[in-house]
């Protein structure tokens, strides 16, 4: 009889995926297949950008009832000729200097057939995820390996940072049932979110306190 119910809900959870992906007007309709398996959403498919992807997978985490996602979505750049690496790489310097909360003079781009690599060093967490943030967004860009280093200008009080996020999450999410541990500079994640954009919330204020050089999120998205 449960399996029925566990069929019945996965049913629900593909149609209200496919649902969210046509919605999304960063998405083309029919680009994307679903498969889900115990609210574990399964993407596959070709995009034309790894922007499109990450869209995709944003999408399918805002439904209801997803508890993982699954990316075998490949970027396929279209056949008709596009950006070199060498313009690859001189957008994305470009982005990162536009960008005024990034110390793009500590970063570094390299590109191998569209796959961008970042190097360098930062003061806190957040700039490490908003550098990638902005070169996601080019086109042209089949992936990209985020090896940039955050690296905090004073030690890190573990105690006081501890309380400092446990406090910000209070604040601003009420989430109750997350738990924060500190381990020197690497901030460690637990607990129950109730859905993937809150779980994204919780990493976005643990990756703004200042000190933080690594996040391990241990979440898990409930009820």
């Amino acid at each position: 009889m449960s399996a029925v119910v566990v069929v019945r809900d996965d049913e629900r959870i593909q149609r209200d995926v496919l649902a969210e992906l046509t919605w999304d007007p960063q998405l083309q309709p029919n680009e994307i297949g679903v498969a889900v398996d115990r609210g574990v959403v399964t993407l596959s498919g070709y995009v034309d950008g790894v922007a499109r992807g990450w869209a995709a997978v944003r999408s399918a985490r805002r439904v209801r009832g997803v508890r993982a996602v699954a990316d075998t979505i490949e970027v396929r750049l279209p056949g008709t000729p596009g950006r070199t690496d060498a313009d690859l790489a001189l957008a994305a310097s470009r982005a990162l200097e536009w960008d005024s909360f990034v110390p793009a003079e500590r970063l570094d781009v390299t590109v191998a057939n569209g796959w961008l690599m970042l190097r360098g060093e930062v003061e806190f967490g957040w700039q490490r995820r908003a550098a990638e943030g902005e070169v996601r967004r080019l086109d042209g860009v089949r992936g990209i390996t985020n090896l940039i280093e955050v690296r905090p200008s004073t030690p890190t009080d573990g105690e006081r940072l501890r309380q400092d996020v446990q406090r910000a999450l209070a604040r601003t999410l009420g989430a109750e049932r997350v738990t924060v541990d500190v381990d020197g500079e690497t901030l460690v994640l637990s607990g129950v979110v109730r859905s993937w954009w809150e779980r994204d919330q919780v990493e976005r204020v643990a990756w703004s306190a200042p000190g933080v050089r690594v996040v391990h999120d241990q979440l898990l998205v409930g009820g």
